[in-house]
């Protein structure tokens, strides 16, 4: 039992240590998950109640429990507490299905969600041309129900695991929505997602249109080659569509920046400790007139973007304003396949504004058509964001 319990404490202090110390330099021990961890003088006796109530349970409850599972609960509730929903603690099918997704495949319905401050499971973005999108999934709708299943934002991991499944499977989710009285349900055919998360094309005979779906781990080398493509057709000016896109990859996006900016800070962050780290671009530059287009559903890694571009002045930022989310997070895997990802420190713009709650504000507002408002995909003639952004960048070309 004694052998027992300090495996316990050990597992425990690897992450409450590692996380709340941010890996603090001490008399380090080696763990089983990879990890070194300090262990202050007297730290094992707050850990007397947990004991002491796993235990109880393990000799008192009416049927068997299995104490990994204990455990595993353990620690996901240490992430829970925290109360950020960006912060959590993954098991091996969780991180592993994470890592998948950053990757840019997976297995579902393409829908990219988030707790909202509501409780509610939320859509960030439906992905361009999936199984959620075609649906008609929308920015700001709330998945209350999987297959007749109430879920709850507290629970994400989960939700998102029961809306995924075999290619050609379907699911139904119960769908509040903004401006309707009643839930409504959603029937949606799984498919074994494959994401480009760029595609562009040249518009009105010399406009080139760059529209990036999220930032994985392709997307850098993507949209150069897409650029490079525009450019051989002699475009005038360059419209990027950041619409509906819920962010991914930093290194990314600081990637398409620096190809975008002259020399200047693109973002930094800062943590608790006020630690500052710069992303900055060089002097090479896109030589194009440059208008971008954001709305609600632009999040993270695309309001970095836009920020940049905006505080720049590299190009005017056209729609309406972004998502709001200016927190970064860290991902750590495990030696045994499970991991974690934590709130590590939150973002700026180049001229030190923090967007998060708050959204990038675009140089010029304008509002899709009522009818059009829900939509992911409109219709050229009805878009008059895009059409906007053309005008403005007509106006450059003449210069």
């Amino acid at each position: 039992m004694i052998s027992k319990r300090k495996a316990i404490i050990g597992a425990l202090l690897i992450f409450i240590l590692t996380t709340i110390l941010n890996f603090t330099v001490g008399s380090f021990i080696t763990s089983p998950l990879g990890f070194g961890y300090a262990v202050p003088k007297g730290e094992y006796k707050q850990y007397e109640k947990f004991l002491a109530l796993k235990d109880y349970l393990q000799k008192n409850y009416y049927k068997e429990l299995d104490e990994e599972k204990l455990i595993e609960g353990a620690i996901k509730g240490m992430f829970d507490s925290i109360g950020d929903p960006y912060t959590q603690y993954m098991d091996h099918k969780e991180f592993s299905d994470s890592m998948a997704r950053i990757k840019g495949t997976y297995g579902g319905i393409g829908v990219i969600v988030t707790p909202g401050d509501d409780g509610y499971v939320t859509v960030v973005s439906p992905i361009e041309d999936t199984p959620g999108e075609k649906a008609g999934l929308i920015t700001g709708d709330k998945i209350v129900a999987v297959n007749g299943e109430a879920i709850s934002g507290d629970k994400l991991d989960y939700a998102v695991e029961l809306m995924k499944g075999k290619a050609g499977t379907e699911v139904t989710l119960t769908i509040l929505r903004d401006g309707k009285d009643k839930t409504f349900d959603v029937n949606i055919k799984r498919e074994e997602i494959r994401l480009k998360t760029v595609r562009s094309e040249v518009i009105e005979n010399d406009i080139g249109y760059i529209r990036i779906t999220m930032f994985d781990e392709q997307t850098a080398q993507d949209f150069k080659t897409h650029l490079d493509g525009l450019k051989k057709q002699n475009v005038k000016g360059i419209v990027l569509d950041l619409r509906n896109n819920p962010g991914g990859s930093l290194d990314q996006c600081v990637e398409i920046a620096d190809i975008i900016l002259g020399e200047q800070v693109i973002v930094y962050t800062e943590d608790r400790n006020g630690n500052r780290e710069v992303k900055k671009s060089d002097k090479k530059q896109l030589e194009l007139p440059l208008t971008v287009l954001v709305n609600k559903g632009s999040a993270s890694a695309s309001e970095i973007l836009s920020g940049a571009i905006k505080d720049g002045n590299k190009g005017k930022i056209i729609g309406t304003t972004t998502f709001g989310k200016g927190l970064v997070q860290q991902v750590k895997p495990l030696s045994d396949g499970s991991g974690f990802k934590f709130t590590i420190s939150e973002y700026f713009t180049p001229n030190g504004t923090n967007i998060h709650g708050i959204g990038v504000e675009p140089d010029i507002v304008v509002e899709l058509p009522d009818e059009d408002e829900t939509e992911t995909t409109v219709e050229f003639q009805e878009d008059t964001q895009l059409k906007k952004a053309i005008e403005v960048l007509r106006s450059e070309i003449k210069k």
